[in-house]
């Protein structure tokens, strides 16, 4: 593994970051209130975007590439034509921190999941769906099922919340971490829903009867953040001065990046597999060339 680059991204802390499906931009989301689009290789600043009164928390971006949703601690969800960065919808659920986005796999839907909470979701064209009221403690993850029938939630508590779309109806609960469940994702096709805890156990669920198929540790707790290669190989995990690459399959370690900041708050892999982009609270954006 080499690290082939480090630039100063933002004004303050990294908190996002997404490749588009050709590889060719990376798009980061800032502390600073600006989402900024980077040319790849050369990690060249191509266009900033800016619209939100307050700390950019997370991205994501439908399949087709043509819209770019954003949530903040503004309060607000805004989609943007990607990749122009013209605003097209504001949307509110509540006064409340937006602290996760997530469009659905077949581009029908944004989720925002929300500090109080509070799931909501939309439609692309700003047209409200479903609002759900997941508890009473804040939200930092959503995820839709690759069929897009089911959401997960998950935040601060031991316990991640599954609901039905698009009635918002509640679908089961799956127990077994502690204190925070920080990261959600779907892998294998929506065979498996895979989860972060903050007690430093990753787990893995079965989506065929939503019982728990396989548990990891990566060895210390205060896990920040989760995210898999393309190929679903290689998991990345991050803490609080670093991450770990680990092969997915038999849980083996594979490397170690020393990241010289503490607080990663923000990974991610270029389509190809080639490169992991690691964001962080010095305001920096770290990619490391993955053998």
């Amino acid at each position: 593994m080499k690290e082939t680059a480090v630039f100063e991204a933002h004004s303050s802390y990294v908190l996002g970051l997404i490749f588009t499906r050709d590889g060719g931009t990376l798009v980061s989301a800032g502390m600073d209130n600006l989402v900024k689009l980077w040319s790849v290789p050369d990690w060249r600043l191509v266009r900033t975007v800016e619209g939100h009164a307050n700390s950019v928390n997370s991205l994501a971006l439908s399949p087709d590439e043509r819209i770019l949703a954003t949530g903040s601690t503004d309060t607000m969800v805004k989609l943007w034509t990607f990749p122009e960065g013209a605003l097209l919808h504001t949307l509110q659920d509540r006064k409340k921190v937006v602290a996760a986005v997530q469009i659905s796999a077949d581009g029908k839907w944004v989720a925002a999941g929300s500090y109080g909470g509070r799931a909501m979701v939309w439609t692309l064209a700003g047209e409200p769906v479903v609002g759900i009221r997941a508890g009473k403690k804040n939200l930092s993850s959503v995820a839709f099922s690759p069929d897009g029938k089911i959401l997960a939630s998950s935040g601060l508590g031991d316990d991640i919340t599954l609901w039905s779309l698009p009635s918002g109806e509640p679908a089961g609960t799956l127990s077994g971490h502690k204190v925070a469940v920080g990261s959600l994702a779907f892998i294998d096709g929506g065979r498996y829903l895979v989860s972060m805890g903050y007690e430093g156990t990753i787990r893995f669920w079965d989506t065929a009867d939503w019982r728990e198929a396989r548990a990891v540790t990566p060895g210390q707790p205060g896990l920040r953040g989760l995210a898999f290669s393309p190929d679903e190989r290689i998991a990345a995990v991050s803490m609080e001065s670093g991450v770990q690459l680990w092969s997915v399959e038999d849980w083996k370690l594979e490397a170690e990046l020393p990241i010289s900041t503490k607080a990663v708050n923000g990974m991610a892999f270029s389509p190809d597999g080639r490169w992991l982009a690691i964001g962080a609270a010095d305001r920096r954006i770290r990619v490391w060339k993955i053998q």
